[in-house]
């Protein structure tokens, strides 16, 4: 399964190489105006179904210890918790070719989900990589926040410590927290984008 079609109002879809530079294709505050997805359940997401709601977008790798990271200690999970109790609809994305490292069937994403204990809405298979080139994700894990008016507000790493030692999400800063926290109050995403860090999204070559 992968993506069926990516539209968006402001920028046009093109393939975007591994060797690009460091800023993102979709610039923070754009608009994401129409996005449509497969999950892993072969259930079709359009994005502006979500419209009125925030939307958390999460690049995962199994393989990858930055992952392992933050499921072992539970603390991506927590994160998919808090922002689903604020309403928000939280998509996981896998990347990974086939072939590559965090390749998952659709049975096998489903079964790591289960195994996780993973807060998602649903775990988005991109095999082919459209939509991780389109939105530049580099990293696992690469997280993004588009608002109730389908604006994205939010694109980095999950917190400021770019450690893979799990005893360093203590004291860290969660930047997903953070920003949901200021969408909720009403007011900017004081932190809208920051260096994401991790394994490299294991691409089709």
């Amino acid at each position: 399964m992968t993506i069926s079609k990516i539209l968006f109002s402001t920028l046009a879809v093109s393939a975007l190489a591994l060797a690009a530079p460091a800023s993102a294709k979709i610039a923070t505050g754009s608009n994401v105006s129409d996005m449509t997805v497969t999950d892993s359940n072969g259930v079709q997401h359009n994005l502006s179904d979500f419209a009125g709601k925030k939307v958390v977008l999460e690049w995962t790798n199994e393989g990858c210890p930055y992952v392992k990271k933050h499921y072992s200690t539970n603390n991506m999970q927590k994160t998919q918790a808090m922002a689903k109790a604020d309403g928000a609809v939280w998509l996981s994305v896998i990347s990974s070719a086939p072939g590559k490292q965090g390749y998952k069937s659709p049975a096998e994403a489903n079964a790591w989900k289960e195994a996780q204990n993973a807060e998602v809405s649903a775990i988005v298979l991109d095999q082919n990589g459209d939509m991780g080139k389109t939105f530049s994700a580099k990293t696992t894990p690469h997280m993004y926040i588009i608002d109730e008016s389908q604006t994205l507000v939010y694109q980095g790493a999950i917190d400021d410590n770019p450690s893979a030692n799990p005893a360093t999400i203590a004291g860290a800063q969660n930047y997903v927290l953070a920003a949901m926290e200021d969408l909720k109050a009403g007011n900017p995403v004081a932190v809208s984008d920051t260096p994401p860090y991790g394994c490299s999204v294991k691409y089709k070559s």
